[in-house]
């Protein structure tokens, strides 16, 4: 599983004009099950990506096709974790 930590490196303004486009990527992703959780951060820096994922070679391509990616808006930060204790709702981390 992987956290994706993503910080914005450009004004909101410029951010706001590809945000449509990488909500559906989110979306897709989600569709294929490679993301469980995604929000902004607090204050609005950039945002968290839950990922149940653990190939990290396999998840770097994904990453590679969001839209905050390819117009060089933001940085990633992946970090891995295997989870050993969760709720009953997210037991299904636990692989």
């Amino acid at each position: 599983m992987f956290i994706i930590d993503i910080s914005y490196k450009v004004p909101l303004e410029t951010v706001d004009q590809h945000l449509a486009a990488h909500v559906q990527f989110l979306n897709e992703q989600y569709e294929l099950g490679h993301f469980v959780a995604s929000g902004r951060k607090v204050p609005r820096t950039g945002g968290i990506i839950l990922s149940p994922l653990t190939d990290r070679t396999f998840l770097e391509a994904i990453i590679a096709r969001d839209p905050f990616n390819v117009h060089d808006l933001a940085d990633y930060v992946l970090t891995e974790f295997i989870p050993s204790k969760t709720s009953k709702e997210l037991q299904f981390l636990l692989g």
